[in-house]
This record gives structure tokens, sequence and C-alpha cells, in this order.
């Protein structure tokens, strides 16, 4: 149980109705889970505004509200505290609840269109490697050193964040590494954390569903770097041409790196192959698994993160070449016939061209690429037509199928697609509903030598469609085709 006037420590308060000094046994903003002496916080969502459920709440027990908008009707022996913004009132007692466990370790978030898993869950490891207890908050899972949770956002919500850095600390956990979404930032799930540091790798086309314009998207990842304190490091990724722009207003030490302008970190590719690259990293030398531009950008961050935070030159070298490719990051599988099958989590046109280039890149040109591709319904549609030019245009062969279609119609979505074409691209793009058979007829493609790229969905283990989930792993199902072929 806590006080709630403790627990609304720095939250702005309008009005109060009722008494504060209260014990709760829990801060709560999904009315179903109410217990009794819970402290219920009343959001306006996206789709759903939970002052329509503070009667419901308080029959369920809760003893506080805190909420935009006053009832018309008070009950007695309820407290309701009137605050201007219920997210940020929420991120801010969440932290108050569990006594700010962002403050008692260094917390660093990493933020951009692409790179955040592979960064986060990288530094994970190095860290691990490097001897430390380890946090992971991402896409992929959650980790409070050894043991995992499962993730359900890329940013969850901020009683949920502090649960975990809660448990981190009573782990004994020496740092944690934080995908932040631009969702969670607009949400202001973040609100109330305490970042020792912030890493920007990118940004390109995404979530235009949610933010409208890229503008605002931009202007949302900025206000994280905004808010961060004087003390903590902003690390920005000046290749791209807004990683002066978020750090503009930052309080924080600003750090720089890049492979093709001048930066504080700096990294050249050396050598590139499928096994992996070469790199030079500060004038020094260094061998990873990890392959592809796009990975020496994040690997540069991981190496500035890290010596940032205190860890040597030669010990972070060391641990990087040791590093392992993250799950449904350019995890690629080999059949005994010599076709090399990629899975990538590449949703973005920028994500998917960087992948095809670094592809294209490393084969001699003998080869075939084919490509797999869907775009996920109820998401931002204007990416569609872009990502099928990029599919058809880097790739001998396109094949766009569904991805997880959720409510929309599948083959609605390959239409949307197929208008990105070019004229001259048509003759090698083939439209396959059904993801099992898009997979299956790429490989029945390949001959000897050929490569397969499955995009979209990478990690994911799983298929929606109209609201249901069902098993679908990109990885097994090229497995499974490689297997079937060689009986």
């Amino acid at each position: 149980m806590k006080n709630l006037k403790d627990i609304l420590y720095q939250v702005a308060i309008d009005q109060v109705f009722g008494l504060t000094d209260v014990e709760v046994n829990s801060v709560v903003f999904d009315s179903r889970k109410i217990e009794k002496n819970d402290v219920f916080v009343a959001q306006k969502g996206v789709s759903v505004d939970g002052h329509l459920y503070i009667e419901k709440a308080i029959n369920l027990g809760a003893i506080a509200i805190i909420c935009e908008d006053f009832p018309v009707g008070k009950k007695a022996g309820i407290t309701y505290v009137q605050v201007a913004d219920a997210n940020v009132a929420l991120a801010i007692m969440a932290s108050n609840f569990y006594e700010n466990p962002s403050k008692k370790m260094p917390l660093i978030g990493v933020t951009g269109t692409n790179g955040k898993t592979t960064i986060a869950s990288l530094l994970y490891q190095l860290f691990k490697k490097a001897g430390y207890k380890v946090g992971l908050l991402s896409t992929v899972k959650i980790l409070v050193d050894e043991v995992e949770f499962k993730a359900t956002h890329t940013t969850p919500d901020s009683v949920t964040i502090n649960r975990y850095l809660d448990k981190m600390i009573d782990a004994g956990v020496d740092y944690c590494f934080m995908e932040v979404s631009s969702h969670g930032i607009h949400q202001k799930r973040t609100e109330g954390l305490v970042f020792a540091g912030g890493i920007f790798t990118n940004l390109s086309h995404d979530h235009l569903d949610y933010h409208k314009t890229f503008a605002e998207y931009r202007d949302v990842k900025k206000t994280f770097f905004d808010s961060l304190p004087k003390a903590a490091f902003a690390l920005t990724n000046i290749d791209d041409k807004n990683g002066d722009f978020v750090l503009q207003n930052t309080k924080a030490k600003k750090v720089t790196y890049a492979l093709k302008t001048l930066a504080d970190y700096r990294a050249k590719i050396l050598e590139k192959q499928f096994s992996g690259t070469l790199l030079k990293i500060n004038e020094t030398e260094v061998w990873t698994k990890l392959i592809g531009q796009f990975n020496a950008s994040n690997l540069l961050a991981i190496f500035a993160t890290a010596e940032l935070l205190g860890l040597e030159k030669l010990e972070i070298l060391t641990v990087i070449s040791q590093l392992e490719n993250v799950s449904g990051r350019f995890e690629y599988v080999i059949s005994e016939d010599g076709v090399t099958a990629i899975v990538d989590y590449a949703h973005t046109p920028d994500a998917l061209k960087n992948v095809l280039e670094t592809i294209n890149d490393i084969r001699t040109g003998n080869e075939k690429l084919i490509t797999v591709v869907g775009c996920g319904g109820d998401r931002d549609v204007t990416k569609r037509p872009k990502m099928a030019h990029i599919a058809s245009q880097l790739s001998n062969q396109a094949i766009f199928t569904s991805d997880n279609p959720r409510t929309e119609n599948a083959q609605t979505i390959l239409d949307e697609m197929e208008v990105g074409v070019a004229a001259e691209n048509y003759k090698k793009t083939l439209l396959i509903l059904d993801r099992r058979q898009a997979i299956k007829t790429a490989c029945k493609f390949s001959e000897r030598g050929d490569i397969i790229l499955i995009a979209g969905k990478g990690h994911e283990n799983y298929q929606e469609i109209n609201g249901v989930r069902t098993h679908f792993d990109d990885l097994e199902e090229v497995k499974n085709c490689f297997n079937q072929l060689k009986k």
C-alpha cells in the first residue's frame, strides 16, 4: 500500500475533491483490472475514453479517481483529482508508486525509425558479455537480467515500464536499455523516467497513419531529447538529415556518430561478406558477424554508447566481435542446395531498401534475388506502393503477399502495393495472397547460389487476420520448404 499524496508528488493538479492522505493498493488505468483500494486513472485514449468507466471502477473497489473532467455526480468517500493531462499524471504516478526506479540505475533510451531493436538488444548482449547485470525493454522481449518476459508493445504502458524497472532494481541490474517509440513518447508513457542517455538512429517513412505528417512524427521524436537532463548524453546519427535537428534544444551532452560525415565517432566498412563485416571504428579494425551498412551504423552507436558509459575501448571492440544477430534481423539459413534465405523485420521503405542494397552489394550478380514482402493492415497506407516499388526495382523477382492484414482485406493491400511497381518491373512481380504459399513459391523458383529475402515480419511468430492470431514463423516456413525440396 502507498499513500496517494506521495504518489501524486510532482503531478500538476487542477482540483481535488476528497482526501489525498489515503492508502492505495495500486495504480490502474484499465477499469477491468480494478481491485479494492486501487486508484483509477481515466485516460482519454485514441479509441476509448476512460472517463466512461469511472463509475465501473468505483463499483469494483477504486478508492480514488484521477481524471481530466470531474464526473457529474461524485460519491462520498471517493477521492477525485482533476489533472490537465491524465497520461502525464499516470506516468509520474507510476514512477512514484515504484519509488522512481529509473533514478537508481542508468536507463538508456533508443529512438528512431529503424535500428531501435538491434541497438537496444546488442547493447544488452555487449554489457552482459562484459560481466554486468542488464535489463532490456524491447519489441522482441523484456529481460530482467536473464529472466525473460513477453513483450506486447515497442514501448509498454508507463505502469508496466516502472514495474519491470523495479524488478530490475530488485535483481541488482546495472544498466537498462529501452526502445522508445514515437507512440510511447506521444502518449507520455516515458514521462517521469530519468534517462542517463538517449540514442537517435534515423528517421524515415513510418507511422503516418498515427502521426499524420512526417513533421509531426519527427517533432515527437525530438521531444524525447528535449526532456533529457543535463547530466545525460544525447547520441545522434548525423548521417541522417534529422540527426542535428532532434538535438537542437536538448540540455544533455551532444555526441555524434556517422559513417559518411565527420563526427565524434566514425566507422568505415573495409570488407563485406554474408559471414560478416570488417569495420574500422575510430581507427581500430574489428570483425563482426553482422552485415550491411545499416548494421555498421548500429554497431557504431553501440560502441559510442558503451564508451560513454565508461567501458574501455579494447573491451568494447573485443565483445563487438562476439555479438550475434538479433532475432528476425538479417537472420539467415542456407539450404543443402546452396540457397540462402534471409528473414528480416524490414517493414518500412527505408529498411527494405537498406536490406536489399546490402544483399546486392555483397552478391556477385550471377545469383537471383527473390524478395517476398507484404504490408501490414490498419497501418500507414502511403508506404505500400513505395515498398512494392523498392522490392521490384532491387530484386530479380518480387512476390507480394499478406503480412498481418489485421482487419483489412489482404487483397486490397496487395492491390495498393502493386500501384507502385514501375512498368518495366511488372514482368518480375507476382501476387500470392497466402504467405506460406508465397514462401514455397520463392523456394521453388530458387537455384543454387540464389538468395531469398523474406521481409516484414522478422521475429514475429504469428499472423493476424481479422483480429485472430495464428502461429506463423517466416524462418520456420522457409526451413520447412528447404527440407521438403531436398526429399
